[in-house]
Parts: C-alpha cells; sequence; structure tokens
C-alpha cells in the first residue's frame, strides 16, 4: 500500500510540473509576443530586381499586412540594380524606405545592404514577388520564445503546399545535398521568408560571402556553427502565389558549387574564422 501511494504520489507530481512547464511556456510566449508587437521595432527587408509591374502593388500589400500587426516598422526596398523603373515604382508607395545601387549583384548582397540601412530590432527577409505572403509572419513570433533565428519551410510537416513537382525534387535534393556537405539540419533554408534577433545578424553579416546563389545557406551554416538555436516554422504556399518564371540550369550549378566553397571556407582556409577574430581584434602578436 504504502509503496502504491508513493507511485501515485509521483505520477501526480510528474503530472502537475509538467502542466507548470507548459503553462510556463505558453506565458512566456505571450509575453514575447506582446513585447515584439507593442515595443519592438521590426525592420522588412525586400530584394528588388526587375520589379516594376508589380513592385509598388506588392509594397503596398506589405505595408498594410504588416501595419494590421506591428506598431513599429520599417519597409526597406532595396533595388539590385539599375535595370528598369522598380527604384521610381517603389518611391511612388508612401512610408517606404528605398535604397539602390547601379549594377546587379544579387540577392545576398541586396539583403546586407538592407540591413546597413535598418534599425529594427528584428530583421525579416521577404521576396518582392510575395511567393509567401507577409500575413504570415504573424505566425513566426511565438516560435521567438525558444529561437533567435524563425525560418521559413516547405519541408516543415504542418506547411500546407501546391507547387510545382520539380520544385519538390529541386527543394528535396538542395537539402540532402546541403545536409551532406554543410551538415545543415534544417529542412528548408531557401523560403523568403525569416524573421531574426538583430544582434545574431550583426555578428553573422560581417562574414557572409556569398551574393548570389546560397546566401540563405550560408547565413543558416554560420548560424548554427555559431551556436544561435534556429528553428523552423510551418508555412502555406500555393502554386498561384508564384511568379511566373523558369529554373535556370546555371542557378542550380551555381548553387551547388557555392556550397561546396562555404564548406571549403570553413573547414580548408578558415576564412570565417579569421574574419571573425578580425572582427573581433584578435590579432596574432
Amino acid at each position: 500500500m504504502k509503496i502504491d501511494s508513493i507511485l501515485k504520489y509521483e505520477i501526480l507530481k510528474n503530472r502537475y510540473l509538467k502542466k507548470k512547464q507548459q503553462e510556463m511556456i505558453l506565458e512566456r510566449t505571450g509575453l514575447i509576443k506582446h513585447n515584439i508587437i507593442k515595443s519592438k521595432k521590426l525592420s522588412v527587408i525586400v530584394p528588388v530586381y526587375s520589379a516594376e509591374s508589380f513592385i509598388a502593388k506588392n509594397l503596398e500589400i506589405m505595408k498594410n499586412s504588416i501595419s494590421k500587426y506591428f506598431c513599429n516598422f520599417e519597409i526597406i526596398a532595396v533595388i539590385d540594380g539599375d535595370v528598369d523603373n522598380s527604384f521610381e515604382e517603389a518611391t511612388k508607395v508612401k512610408g517606404i524606405k528605398v535604397v539602390g545601387y547601379k549594377d546587379n549583384h544579387g540577392k545576398g548582397n541586396a539583403l546586407m545592404y538592407g540591413f546597413l540601412h535598418s534599425k529594427g530590432d528584428y530583421i525579416t527577409f521577404i521576396d518582392c514577388d510575395m511567393d509567401i505572403h507577409p500575413d504570415q509572419l504573424k505566425n513566426f513570433i511565438p516560435y521567438l520564445a525558444t529561437a533567435d533565428l524563425v525560418i521559413g519551410s516547405k519541408r516543415h510537416p504542418f506547411s500546407k503546399l501546391h507547387y510545382p513537382l520539380i520544385r519538390k525534387i529541386l527543394s528535396i535534393g538542395f537539402r540532402v545535398y546541403s545536409w551532406l556537405v554543410l551538415g545543415v539540419s534544417l529542412r528548408d533554408t531557401q523560403s523568403g521568408l525569416k524573421l531574426i534577433k538583430r544582434e545574431v545578424l550583426e555578428v553573422i553579416m560581417p562574414l557572409l560571402l556569398v551574393k548570389r546563389y546560397a546566401f540563405d545557406i550560408e547565413l543558416c551554416f554560420l548560424a548554427q556553427k555559431h551556436g544561435f538555436r534556429t528553428v523552423e516554422s510551418p508555412l502555406y504556399v500555393t502554386y498561384n502565389t508564384f511568379r511566373k518564371s523558369t529554373i535556370k540550369f546555371k542557378n542550380i550549378i551555381g548553387m551547388f558549387l557555392d556550397v561546396l566553397a562555404i564548406r571549403y571556407r570553413y573547414s580548408i582556409t578558415g576564412f570565417y574564422q579569421k574574419k571573425f577574430w578580425d572582427k573581433m581584434g584578435w590579432e596574432e602578436k
């Protein structure tokens, strides 16, 4: 009887502790969500290339969407090359900070350039063609209770997808390849929606070298190596949200070569480590 009472007590105690732990997580999540929305500033960085036909409309949608959930925010449109009238079209939207440069240098370079012009406590990257609607950003906030970076993931088990088979195959193939070469455990690094704490990017951004194809995987790889906590958030993606485009063979080859270059710089030359030491002022004496 005494043993039964002790076992019963332990079971009840474990249930109670588990319930309290869950309540603490929920409370912390709620506080974080309230704190971010009410007091923290959000910087939304939008890389723009050859988008004159839709950029004004999409920036207006982004502004209206984000203003519903965040009190303090800025949207920075980065014109990645003067190839059309994207700059002029973007400036038509009130309340948008528009910056840019003459020559095209790639999405990664545009994001880094936008970060230099940002002031937010949290930074969001979102593609200008809005493959993923900015309304989904609000769903990322609870994940910050346990994370430094929140990455939208098409491979998340709770994501809802309706998009071409070829993209699914390429996504799976790149995921396996990047895991084999870099050991990145994330199921998807390439989606166009991310939410990151500023202090993380202040460490990682100065180390980045990839300007075009594999910027996202380089960012996630270095964040993982520095010990920052990255979690994936589910997404809703439909085929109708995709702007018609062709998947160029040279882009695929470029991404695969960039991944190899990341491993080479980290493990063979120690490029990232040396750059970090230089940033920290750890000079050899």
